[in-house]
């Protein structure tokens, strides 16, 4: 028991030891802590013996340093600079200079030189000839922290154009580039001549005094405000045409008459269809091209017999026809037979209408009417009426002759001649082409020549073979070529390469689901929604939805050069479509459009052009009231959040179906400046 008492007792002193040492250093510890502030500080070193080395019992002395003023930072090392081998031993011996100061702090990003995060940035590109040299209300946010070594800019508000740009297409009204060309007499001035980068449109297009919105369709067929598009000439110069007149002081009309239709479209459009049975509108012929269209009254009533219409005509004396065709809420373009291709793909429209279009197709060997053979689907029609056809005199019969002998060459065949109308039809496949005599003009394009390359390309003096094995020949009868995949597909250039099937059908389902939940949630039914521009279209998807959930309204698809040339697939599914570059502006008038709508395009085209240059561009063509829905990615959304609310835009962030995690995101903005 003692030695039980005694070991106890033992532990008990050596604990007490312990504590006592950990108490101490711990002390020792804080102490030192609070003197090494770079004042005046106590520094502990171990007590050594005589002979240099540490003694081994460890113990505390007062430093000599005490009450001495230390540089504590300067005593932390700095790592050196590699040298090699050779270098280190005379750097030891002395031999070399200290190494040079660290190279001044630079910064690349948005961290100081502190390493502080800092807000002074923009997300993106900026283009700094966006902001030269304004004087139209723009304001201009310029940011410059006392730590930045840079300023940024920022567009708080754009301001307005001024009154004379109120029908200002950028690409068709560049006056200096008109002037600088060489030659006009093929219609070159009515073509695409671009302002350069950075000189294009950095302000807002008014409205016309008194814009009110648009009547709604089918209302606006037949009569729009004066107010929107006020232009009297047409009516000066059509008006015993049955074109357009003026109804009282605030309204335009529309009889739906045309120079060669005095009495209407719909007879007109009868006695197409009992000339040649096989043309059944709405079944066999769904898409037409209208040549030199007025006020597109062909097109207007073709609507109501299941007939989407592309009309065109070039911005000449006739102004504005092509904005009173889209203020009327039918489909319409301002372009040209010149010198270029048009932008619609080989093999596009089932019938191409030309109604005293005053295009002389016979000159330059033909090239003319070799693109509306270009356009024209395999076993299409092409439907003239022109003086002509029915007049007797020597020169309108010398033409009539001209025409006759370039069609035969074309191998059409004159299907019918009556009245004031004659109609052709194309061939099926390329075995009359192949069985003319050798040197028969004009002659087959060569086999590498791309039929659906349009952007800029010039006309050629040549037939655009077909596909050999029948691909745009054989496209189903409307509505089921809607979602039939149309052979083309399997010619598109894509990654895909074996389900292009599978991916036209979930590209269909995907936006047939999206629209419909914008038809619920977003309350469509309820919007004026007429003119739509799908600024991204891929296989047309979104336009196939809109007609699938019986929206009454019809979409132009566009389809960006940055992407695969899916304008083929497009119109074998019944639908129009153009290319167009974004980088540039858009070939249509001001406040032509009730909804934009553009899925994954910014990501992309960032890298090409700057985001703002695209937002004023739609703002240009997007009309009063009228509302933009932008799907894409989280890192674009900010900026473009940014620029609509410098346009005066109402935006709003708002989750796609994936819900908040998602990538993507849905910026809906409303347009409410005039």
């Amino acid at each position: 028991m003692k030695l039980l008492g005694h070991v106890d007792s033992h532990k008990s002193q050596t604990s007490i030891k312990f504590a006592a040492f950990i108490f101490i250093s711990v002390a020792s510890f804080y102490l030192g802590k609070h003197w090494s502030d770079g004042s005046r500080q106590l520094i502990f070193f171990p007590r050594q013996s005589p002979s240099g080395t540490t003694s081994s019992s460890p113990s505390i002395a007062l430093s000599p340093n005490l009450n001495k003023e230390f540089n504590v930072s300067a005593l932390i090392d700095t790592p050196e600079p590699p040298r090699s081998a050779k270098s280190k031993g005379k750097w030891a011996s002395g031999s070399l200079k200290a190494p040079p100061p660290p190279p001044e702090f630079k910064i690349y990003g948005i961290v100081d030189e502190n390493g502080t995060m800092s807000d002074k940035f923009e997300i993106g590109e900026f283009d700094t000839d966006l902001v030269e040299n304004w004087d139209n209300g723009t304001e201009i946010e310029a940011e410059t922290g006392k730590e930045d070594v840079r300023s940024t800019l920022r567009v708080k508000k754009f301001g307005f154009c001024g009154e004379n740009m109120r029908e200002y297409i950028p690409c068709l009204d560049n006056v200096e580039a008109i002037k600088r060309l060489k030659s006009t007499e093929r219609g070159e001035r009515f073509e695409r001549h671009c302002p350069e980068k950075g000189k294009g449109l950095n302000c807002l297009v008014p409205a016309p005094k008194g814009y009110r919105p648009p009547i709604p369709w089918p209302r606006s067929r037949d009569e729009v405000w004066f107010n929107n598009v006020p232009h009297t000439r047409l009516v000066e110069d059509k008006g015993g045409q049955n074109w357009i007149s003026r109804k009282g002081k605030d309204k335009f009309k529309f009889p739906g008459g045309g120079t060669q239709f005095i009495h209407g479209a719909d007879q007109y459009l009868n006695q197409i269809s009992k000339m040649v049975p096989d043309i059944t509108f709405g079944h066999q012929i769904r898409v037409v091209l209208d040549v030199g269209c007025g006020v597109a009254s062909f097109g207007a009533y073709l609507m109501s017999r299941n007939v989407i219409t592309m009309s065109v005509a070039p911005k000449d004396v006739h102004e504005n026809q092509i904005q009173f065709a889209l203020e009327r809420g039918v489909p319409a373009m301002a372009a040209a037979f010149a010198t270029r291709r048009l932008l619609y793909p080989s093999q596009a429209f089932d019938l191409i209408h030309c109604s005293r279009c005053r295009i002389n197709w016979t000159r330059d060997d033909g090239i003319l009417l070799l693109e509306v053979n270009r356009m024209l689907r395999a076993g299409g029609y092409f439907a003239w009426a022109a003086q002509p056809v029915y007049k007797h005199e020597e020169a309108l019969e010398e033409q009539w002759e001209e025409m006759l002998n370039l069609t035969t060459h074309l191998c059409w065949n004159l299907v019918k001649k009556e009245g004031y109308i004659a109609i052709w039809q194309k061939p099926l496949d390329n075995r009359c082409y192949l069985s003319r005599e050798a040197g028969t003009s004009p002659p087959l394009c060569d086999q590498d020549d791309d039929p659906d390359n349009v952007w800029y390309v010039d006309l050629k003096a040549c037939i655009s073979r077909l596909p050999e094995n029948g691909y745009g020949a054989n496209v189903a009868p409307w509505p089921a070529r809607l979602q039939i995949p149309p052979d083309r597909l399997q010619s598109i250039q894509i990654d895909s390469y074996i389900a292009r099937k599978e991916l036209f059908m979930a590209e269909s389902k995907y936006w047939n689901e999206i629209v419909d939940s914008y038809v619920r949630a977003l309350h469509w039914k309820k919007f004026q929604l007429r003119n739509v521009l799908d600024m991204r279209a891929s296989f047309g998807g979104f336009a196939a939805a809109i007609i699938e959930n019986q929206l009454d309204a019809w979409v132009l698809n566009v389809v960006p050069i940055s992407g695969p040339n899916t304008l083929p697939v497009i119109y074998d599914r019944g639908l129009i479509g153009v290319m167009h570059d974004w980088c540039e502006p858009f070939d249509t008038y001001p406040r032509t459009y009730d909804f934009l709508h553009a899925a994954g395009l910014f990501s992309i085209e960032r890298k090409r052009c700057n985001m703002s240059t695209i937002m004023l561009e739609m703002d240009r063509i997007l009309r009063p009231g009228g509302r933009v829905y932008i799907r894409d990615s989280l890192d674009v959304m900010d900026e473009l959040e940014d620029i609509a609310k410098a346009m005066g835009w109402r935006p709003t962030l708002r989750d796609t179906s994936e819900g908040p995690h998602a990538s993507y995101r849905i910026l809906t903005c409303d347009k409410r400046h005039g």
